[in-house]
């Protein structure tokens, strides 16, 4: 093993632990009857954010983005049972190690893998570089990535996501 894949390795490592361990319930996300809500969810650790969405993916529940969804929460908006609250903003940054400038390694390739369309061409060309978020509205996100769903449960009508 070469020492710069080692330590990529520790980095990782670092990474995973520089964030609280999961809880039944992370910040930001409740279960709402037939739903689960991600409500104005910060994001926080990658890798922990790969767990959760694999968690949501499992539920059996429709999952719910709203409000304010920025950071490792942004790769939960391609979940097969997601959909996009009508006033949700969504807020792409460039992943870093907590309290610095430090851009891990293979980090935003992780994220970049979890989008599709126009949002993975957007983060590939710059947004995960950029230290200042890159907020777009639930409507602007559907336009670059037409396979995501505005829910439909939010806007008074039936239980059912619609584009």
């Amino acid at each position: 093993m070469t020492l710069k894949r080692r330590l990529t390795l520790c980095l990782v490592a670092a990474l995973a632990a520089a964030s609280p361990v999961l809880s039944a319930e992370p910040q930001g996300i409740q279960t709402n009857g037939p739903f689960i809500d991600v409500w104005n969810n910060r994001g926080g650790n990658v890798l922990q954010m790969v767990q959760t969405r694999q968690q949501l993916a499992n539920s059996g529940k429709q999952v719910r983005i709203r409000g304010y969804c920025r950071s490792a929460c942004t790769i939960l908006t391609t979940l097969p049972n997601a959909c996009l609250g009508p006033k949700a903003r969504i807020g792409f940054h460039a992943p870093r190690i907590p309290n610095t400038q430090i851009i891990p390694p293979y980090v935003d390739q992780i994220m970049g893998n979890y989008y599709r369309g126009g949002v993975r061409d957007r983060w590939f060309g710059g947004w995960n570089r950029s230290m200042e978020m890159q907020v777009i509205s639930a409507r602007e996100y559907v336009q670059l990535d037409p396979q995501t769903r505005i829910c439909g449960s939010l806007q008074g009508g039936g239980t059912q996501a619609r584009r």
